[in-house]
């Protein structure tokens, strides 16, 4: 069997934009008929610089070549040029061409993915979605403790057990900076509101996104403790392991990050600095579902559990449930919402979604397929925006309300 050709997909993410403004799609073809898909999930450029990125690395390292090879494309892709360094582009890269060979793998083998690395371990997924509050004009509002609770309490209801906010926000490119005090009353507010809101029937998952300095992720910390949250995400930026083990060492709340990190290297530094206890890697960011599996290996053996990140698209929320699914240190994965809307719409099938948990499907591969026909009604995607931004302005400490900083970021974003 070898890979004779790719399709690569720019679809655009239609307003208001849940899961990023685009996502990227790859089909993988065989020489015997067989077609496996995959999602690159790279933020760092444009779609007009990855696209002709992913054909380069196809033609060199997948082209002719056997798609079982995961080992050997991972690491003539990973030394590309002589690098052998976790190259985020790179490694996006990788990993959507990785889980279209799985895709293809499984097909071929008739068995879901999760069958050919290990085994299902789990009937069922616990899931937790972002909060996703809807002011009375129907537009998403994360500034009000008031409407998150609320929220909260809804998706309590649907069956969620656990439910992640970040109310520190908007995110500057210059983080890790000090939270002013009034920020650090609004996040123990959030928490309180929303803890009075579900009581014990759900976990609060307190994001950051890398935003603070260790010395505030410590007070901020301190502040939060007494409403006992499942974990406190990347309280410090990516990349410096020793700080985020600073945070660690001072607080009685799990630490969990990875959705910016790549391969195990990485995620090796975070466990043997004691850094975090829950690892999020992203599949269509880490390397793929060999690599991911990998990082579930080493956690296992430092009794650290794994929680896969996901906020991109349904492909590459497929491959994150069927590492999960064969996981035996799986603590939870990440939902968008009960995955409806256009994370639907672009399946022939969708997820599964029930009372709060992801049912592993039993097609073989992946088991999702593109709706082509929607996938083509929304591409390509013609925006200039990334996938994600950043705020292009340092913490302002004088910047006090919600809506100066919700202002300033509507701004930045339409340049």
């Amino acid at each position: 069997m070898k890979i004779v050709a790719l399709e690569t997909h720019v679809v655009a993410v239609p307003p208001p934009h849940v899961g990023g403004m685009y996502w990227i799609f790859v089909n993988l073809t065989t020489d015997c008929g067989i077609r496996g898909v995959g999602e690159v999930y790279a933020a760092t450029f444009h779609p007009k610089v990855m696209v002709p990125a992913i054909n380069d690395v196809f033609e060199r390292y997948l082209l002719d070549h056997d798609p079982h090879h995961i080992e050997r494309f991972f690491r003539e892709a990973y030394s590309s040029g002589f690098t052998q360094r976790p190259d985020l582009t790179m490694m996006g890269i990788i990993s959507g061409l990785e889980m279209a060979c799985w895709d293809i793998i499984g097909k071929a083998a008739n068995q879901p993915v999760y069958q050919l690395i290990g085994g299902k371990v789990h009937e069922r997924l616990r899931s937790y979605t972002y909060l996703y509050p809807k002011n009375s004009a129907g537009d998403y509002d994360y500034d009000d403790p008031d409407l998150a609770a609320e929220c909260a309490y809804d998706f309590m209801k649907q069956g969620f057990t656990a439910l992640k906010f970040d109310p520190a926000g908007p995110y500057t490119a210059y983080s890790g900076h000090h939270l002013s005090l009034e920020v650090m009353d609004q996040c123990e507010t959030f928490c309180r509101k929303i803890r009075e809101a579900v009581g014990n029937k759900c976990d609060l998952l307190f994001g950051t996104h890398g935003q603070m300095t260790p010395a505030s992720a410590i007070r901020l910390a301190q502040r939060l403790e007494k409403y006992d949250p499942l974990w406190f995400e990347e309280p410090v930026p990516p990349g410096q392991a020793d700080a985020m083990a600073q945070v660690a060492r001072k607080t009685t709340i799990p630490i969990s990050t990875g959705e910016r990190l790549t391969s195990k290297y990485e995620f090796l530094e975070l466990l043997q600095k004691g850094s975090a206890s829950i690892l999020q890697m992203n599949l269509g960011r880490v390397g793929g579902i060999l690599e991911a599996k990998k990082i579930a290996g080493m956690a296992e053996g430092y009794y650290a559990q794994i929680a896969p990140h996901l906020y991109n698209g349904p492909v590459g929320a497929a491959a994150s449930v069927q590492l999960a699914a064969s996981s035996p240190n799986f603590l939870i994965q990440e939902s968008i919402m009960t995955w409806g809307g256009f994370h639907a719409e672009i399946l022939q099938k969708p997820i599964q979604w029930e009372e709060g948990f992801i049912i592993p499907p039993t097609e073989p591969g992946l088991g999702v397929e593109l709706n082509m026909d929607v996938v083509k009604a929304n591409s390509p995607y013609t925006g200039e925006r990334l996938h994600l931004s950043m705020d292009n302005k340092p913490f302002d400490v004088r910047v006090q309300s919600s809506d100066e900083w919700k202002n300033r970021w509507n701004t930045d974003q339409k340049q």
